[in-house]
């Protein structure tokens, strides 16, 4: 058996910590792929997170920026939102989109996907692009105090790799569409 098939790890005894309608946090007592005994710690997320990068016919996006309560910090990313498991990963990109920007898309291209920190959580993401846009009324949620910027993308690319955008899934599908649009993949 190949080893990327066979989990080396056991758990001797699990106990959910906190629970909320976003998240688990699971305590594990395990024994390690050495057998040593420890501990391991998972955060397990509720729904998948979605990245929508907005691209008008002028080659500018839309980019969100709000107050983050866990970093503590204002961060500047691509509109993103929470998707529940059973809803389909489109239909939650043309909602927060729209909540976010009042944008609203005709053409949608699936980016990727990725697990965005795969050593305490199970959080799953899948970025899409959004082009042919028409500006209709935003629609937050209480929760989100937002400002949106139209950049340049190229500005945007420039901001990645600069390091001045640091949250996970927008340098990530940032990151991916450029390489893309390098390698004439994808045209826009």
């Amino acid at each position: 058996m190949a080893l990327e098939n066979k989990n080396p790890w056991t758990v001797l005894n699990k106990e959910i910590i906190y629970d909320n309608n976003w998240i688990r946090l699971v305590h594990h007592q395990v024994l390690n792929p050495s057998g040593g005994e420890g501990i391991y710690g998972k955060v397990h997320f509720k729904n998948k997170a979605i990245g929508v990068i907005a691209v008008d016919s002028d080659g500018f996006t839309y980019m969100v920026g709000q107050f983050r309560f866990t970093i503590n910090q204002y961060s500047w990313e691509i509109p993103e939102g929470g998707c529940p498991l059973e809803e389909a990963s489109l239909d939650t990109a043309k909602r927060e989109l729209l909540e976010e920007t009042g944008l609203q898309a005709k053409r949608w291209t699936k980016l990727g996907e990725a697990y965005l920190s795969n050593s305490v959580s199970d959080e799953f993401a899948e970025y899409f692009l959004a082009m042919e846009l028409t500006q209709h009324e935003a629609e937050p949620e209480e929760t989100e105090q937002l400002q949106v910027k139209k950049i340049p993308l190229t500005e945007v690319f420039e901001m990645v790799n600069t390091g001045q955008l640091k949250d996970a899934l927008s340098v990530l599908a940032l990151q991916k569409l450029e390489l893309m649009l390098l390698k004439t993949e994808i045209a826009l």
